[in-house]
C-alpha cells in the first residue's frame, strides 16, 4: 500500500511539473504574439488557440500536485477548532465522499469525448487554425483523473491518520505522520 501511495504522490508531482512546462510554453507563445501582433503587425493564428488549450490544461494537470503539497485554498476557520481525529474524518468524508465521486464523473466524461475527438479527428471548429482537440481534451481527462486519484489517497491517509488538514512534509509527501 505505501509503494502505491508514493508512486500517486509521484504521477502528482510529474503532472505538476508539466503544468509548470506548460507556463512556460504559455509565456513564450503569448511573448511572441505580442511582438508578432505589435512590432511586425502579423497576428498569429494560432495564439488564442494555444492561450485556452495550456491554461485550461495546466490548471488540471496541476490540481493533484496542488492537493498533494497543500497547496489549495483551505477554508477552515470552524473545523481547525475541533479535535484533530474530528478534522481528519472530516476531510476524508469530503474528499472520499463528496469530492471524489462527483471527480470521478467528470473524469469519465472527459475521458469519454477524448477518446471521441481522438477517433473522429475532431478539429477546433471555431478557430481560423482548427487545431486537433484530442491532446486538449486528453490533458483534461489525465488531469482529472489524476486529481480524482489524489482525492482518494488524501482521503485515505487522512482515515489512517497519517496526514493532518492545513499541514505536510518537507517534501509534500505525507505517508509518515
Amino acid at each position: 500500500m505505501h509503494n502505491s501511495m508514493k508512486y500517486l504522490n509521484t504521477v502528482s508531482v510529474l503532472l505538476g511539473q508539466a503544468a509548470m512546462l506548460l507556463i512556460c510554453l504559455l509565456v513564450i507563445s503569448m511573448l511572441y504574439e505580442v511582438a508578432a501582433r505589435y512590432i511586425f503587425q502579423a497576428p498569429t493564428l494560432w495564439a488564442f488557440d494555444l492561450s485556452y488549450m495550456f491554461n485550461g490544461s495546466l490548471f488540471l494537470l496541476a490540481g493533484a500536485y496542488s492537493l498533494n503539497h497543500e497547496a489549495h485554498v483551505r477554508i477552515d476557520f470552524i473545523s481547525s477548532k475541533f479535535p484533530l481525529r474530528l478534522q481528519q474524518g472530516l476531510n476524508a468524508f469530503v474528499y472520499a465522499v463528496l469530492a471524489g465521486p462527483a471527480f470521478a464523473a467528470f473524469s469519465w466524461v472527459a475521458t469519454g469525448k477524448a477518446y471521441k475527438a481522438f477517433l473522429t479527428g475532431e478539429l477546433e471548429s471555431v478557430s481560423p487554425w482548427a487545431p486537433l482537440v484530442w491532446p486538449f481534451y486528453a490533458a483534461l481527462a489525465l488531469g482529472l483523473i489524476a486529481f480524482t486519484l489524489q482525492l482518494y489517497l488524501e482521503a485515505f491517509q487522512f482515515l489512517i491518520g497519517t496526514k493532518r488538514p492545513g499541514h505536510t512534509s518537507e517534501s509534500g509527501v505525507s505517508l509518515d505522520g
